[in-house]
Parts: structure tokens; C-alpha cells; sequence
């Protein structure tokens, strides 16, 4: 049997996903009532279309505000640290440690602590301090893990080269370690894009901001508009999904011999 390509088998996916979803908003409509637990697809549609636009990247805008500052600064951390690690063998334990303990203390109860250091947005519309904090931190475990299990993939034949020749454990990580260590780094950036932009949103519900995401998904359910909340799941989820190819296509550019492609 002919293998059918990725295109549709997405498609057919999405199809089905969509059909449990309708047969479900469909048994569970109340009979006479107002509330809606799950919206049909085509009333989520009309949802989006009637908030427009305007309403809905205003938030957006907001909040991927947050979500690239602190993916940017959450990989760099990493990054930087990982690559330490390979100069100072020693370190290994505290930075394993350290992504050890930010991936497993709630991220609920470091909000609750960083919203009282750091507070949320001083300005109507500036980026919340909080949810950059937690985007960083969302993406911190996933960054060193990847790079420190491509920077340890290097060949062993090269890194003797480098040392032969007189270079040091800073010249093998330059000339062999980071160059092994892309498709590593490539695929843990790749995951980061989602998991920040999940840290922004989890850092807007702490409060003391005004628009993002966060703040008018609140609202919403506060108000019980079911449409709206599941409208905003779909844009939320198309923007991870938006995000995460990006990077990918990215990372094929950069080191495409990750993919079994010739250069």
C-alpha cells in the first residue's frame, strides 16, 4: 500500500478532529439554554470573525511580546550555561540540578513569587515582567537537555584532532561540540517556541496587566462565552504551530544534514 504523503495525513487528521468536536458540541448542547459547554465549529468561527482582527492582535501582539523576550533570554541562559559546562565538566551537576528544579516546581507557585518581586506590566500595554519570567523559564529545561546532549554527541575522532593540534576544550567546543550539536539545539529551540509562548499566557493570568491573552481569557470565562474561549484556543494553538515551523524550516536552512539532506 502506497504511503500517503504528510500533507494528508494532516489533513485527515484535522478532519477528524473537527468531527469529534462537532459530534461532541452536538450531545452536549443544553436543551433551552444559553450556555454553550462546547461551541460547534462553526459558531467559534463566527466568534473570531465578529471580535475581528483589531480585538484579537491587540492581545496577541501583547503577548508574543512577551513570549520572544523571554525565549530569547531563557535559550541564551541555557545556552550559555550549557556550553560552560563543556569548559567546566565540574558545573554539570548544578546546571542538571538547576533545569532539574525549574522543570518541576509549579510554575503556579513561581508565579505567585515573581508577580510579588517583579509585579506585571507597569503601563497599559507594555509586556508583563511576570509572564516574561515565566516564558524564559519554560524554556530553560528543554534548551540545556538538547544542548548538552548534542554537545556531547560530537565525534570523538575530531575532538582528538583539535587536541592533537594543541587546541583546547574551548577551541573542540567552537570546531566540533557546537557544529555535532545543532540538529540537538535546532529541534530544543523548536519545542521552546510553544512552551514560551504557554509561559507568557500562565504569567498574564497572575493579574496586574491589562491586555494580552491572558486578561480577555479570563474575561471570557468569567463571562461564560464558551465561543470566545475556544476561539481563542484554536488562534493560540495556530500560533504555537506557526511558530514551531518557523523555526523548523530554520533549522533546515542551518543544518540540513539533520534531515538526511545533502547540503
Amino acid at each position: 500500500m502506497k504511503k500517503l504523503p504528510p500533507w494528508a495525513v494532516g489533513l485527515i487528521g484535522i478532519v477528524a478532529i473537527v468531527g469529534v468536536w462537532w459530534v461532541a458540541a452536538l450531545v452536549s448542547a443544553p436543551v433551552g439554554g444559553k450556555y454553550v459547554p462546547i461551541p460547534t465549529p462553526p459558531e467559534v468561527i463566527a466568534s473570531i470573525l465578529g471580535d475581528g482582527f483589531a480585538f484579537f492582535w491587540k492581545a496577541f501582539s501583547v503577548t508574543l511580546t512577551e513570549a520572544g523576550i523571554g525565549f530569547f533570554w531563557g535559550n541564551l541562559i541555557a545556552l550559555v550555561l550549557s556550553a560552560f559546562v563543556l569548559v567546566v565538566p565540574k558545573a554539570e551537576g548544578v546546571l542538571a540540578q538547576i533545569a532539574v528544579i525549574t522543570y518541576c516546581v509549579p510554575i503556579v507557585s513561581v508565579g505567585s513569587i515573581v508577580i510579588i518581586i517583579l509585579g506585571g506590566s507597569k503601563t497599559p500595554g507594555a509586556p508583563s515582567a511576570t509572564a516574561i519570567f515565566l516564558a524564559a523559564l519554560s524554556v530553560f529545561f528543554t534548551t540545556v537537555v538538547g544542548t548538552l546532549l548534542g554537545l556531547k554527541a560530537a565525534d570523538r575522532a575530531s575532538l582528538d584532532v583539535v587536541t592533537v593540534y594543541g587546541g583546547s576544550k574551548f577551541t573542540q567546543l567552537r570546531k566540533v561540540r557546537v557544529i555535532a550539536a545543532l540538529p540537538n539545539i535546532l529541534s530544543a529551540l523548536q519545542i521552546a517556541v510553544p512552551a514560551a509562548f504557554l509561559g507568557a499566557i500562565l504569567g498574564e493570568y497572575f493579574g496586574k496587566i491589562e491586555t494580552g491573552v491572558g486578561p480577555i481569557l479570563v474575561a471570557a470565562q468569567v463571562t461564560l462565552n464558551s465561543p470566545r474561549v475556544w476561539g481563542l484556543f484554536l488562534l493560540c494553538a495556530l500560533v504555537s504551530i506557526i511558530g514551531y515551523t518557523i523555526v523548523g524550516l530554520i533549522g533546515r536552512v542551518v543544518a540540513p544534514w539533520s534531515t538526511g539532506r545533502a547540503n
